[in-house]
């Protein structure tokens, strides 16, 4: 069995999720999407739920199931073609105890490897257990990109934390990493690029949604209007019901876009915004280490300590840097080929939906107009043939 990246990933998930909970929880209650918000410190979001491997409920019938690169399914080098190991976390309940309200989210493991003692595990655990491996996993491998949950506050940072971000920006920007790779600056710039337009496509994906869900409700009130003006209006009677049902039926057509605008574009770039701040951790992370190295080659030169101890340290702080460089430059084309292979694939399925949208409308009104000026024309004939 191979030693990767992956392989140490599973293994690690493996041992934190320990041994199943036999003890049912206090006061446990289902947990709806609404109910994720009660407390500020315990929003979490967890996008990997694979409904072709467990029956599960979701978050909400309004928060679409993860694309499949969240999945959790490894595949491993020495088996490149078998996905013998699938992790999924999902089922989040609240929990209320004398002392405090949390939340507890199911973890089920499936696999077909030997080495384990069963085929399927299940367990639960809290917010705090899923922050302290992600924390673990960024330590003990800090620039790879670990397809892990992302903590975060319901409110934004204030005017002053937002301000220090700022001045750390600017003066981390002027400042720079010395002696970083040329390849490890493309890949540097391309993470700040593709920040800058996932979370610009997600706040719009957002955006239109909101907007188009207000649109159909407003179609729900602009239709039956045409239908109770018919009632007063005999000569119009066949005019304004067809209105109202050409009406009817471009509300249900613009209802079934929105949900796959919800099923396709809206999670994919939502994931993609939590990656995009994992990959901008694991850059600075990287560039850590860089600036570390570069401070000891310094201090070398300048000969301002003890030399041989700093040259022994620049030694080893030189194999880490070039480790780090390594595992991220290959877990980087692994990512980017998936993230690429995502977006095609929500790309073309809005397409196809808008397509299919729109033509559905046209052919809507289209089949009205044909009916109108048919009667139109059935009216002007007999004074045409006089």
């Amino acid at each position: 069995m191979s030693g990767g990246p992956g392989t140490q990933r599973v293994e690690e998930i493996e041992r934190a999720s320990g041994p199943p909970l036999h003890t049912p929880l206090p006061n446990t209650l289902p947990l709806c999407a609404e109910a994720l918000e009660f407390d500020e410190d315990d929003d979490l979001e967890v996008f990997s739920k694979d409904t072709t491997l467990t029956d599960g409920n979701s978050f909400s019938s309004l928060i679409p199931t993860s694309p499949s690169s969240m999945t959790n399914q490894y595949k491993f080098e020495d088996e490149p073609d078998i996905s013998d190991l699938f992790i999924t976390v999902d089922d989040p309940e609240s929990h209320i105890t004398a002392i405090e309200t949390f939340i507890t989210y199911q973890v089920v493991t499936k696999t077909t490897r030997g080495e384990f003692d069963s085929s399927e595990y299940e367990v639960r655990r809290r917010y705090q257990d899923f922050l302290w491996l992600k924390s673990k996993l960024e330590e003990s491998h800090p620039t790879l990109i670990i397809p892990e949950l992302t903590s975060h506050k319901k409110q934004g940072p204030g005017f002053l934390e937002r301000m220090g971000q700022s001045v750390r920006a600017v003066a981390s920007s002027m400042r720079g990493v010395k002696n970083r790779p040329d390849d490890i600056t493309v890949i540097s710039d391309y993470v700040d690029i593709f920040n800058q337009k996932i979370n610009a496509l997600d706040k719009i994906a957002h955006r239109i949604y909101k907007e188009e869900k207000e649109y159909v409700e407003e179609m729900k009130e602009y239709g039956p209007i045409f239908t109770l003006w018919s009632a007063s209006e005999e000569d119009l009677t066949a005019s304004l019901k067809g209105i109202a049902g050409c009406i009817d039926k471009c509300c249900r057509a613009t209802e079934q876009q929105m949900s796959g605008l919800s099923a396709s574009l809206i999670p994919i770039t939502h994931e993609y915004v939590l990656y995009s701040d994992m990959l901008t951790g694991v850059m600075k992370r990287r560039d850590q280490m860089q600036s570390e190295l570069d401070g000891k080659v310094y201090a070398v030169a300048n000969k301002k300590t003890d030399t041989e101890r700093l040259k022994e340290e620049v030694g080893k702080l030189e194999d880490k840097v070039e480790c780090a460089n390594n595992a991220l430059k290959a877990d980087w084309d692994r990512w980017k080929q998936n993230m690429q292979n995502d977006m095609k694939s929500a790309f073309t399925t809005m397409a196809e939906n808008n397509v299919n949208y729109y033509e559905e409308c046209l052919a809507t009104w289209e089949s009205f107009l044909s009916s109108q000026t048919s009667e139109l024309q059935a009216e002007e004939d007999p004074e045409q043939r006089l």
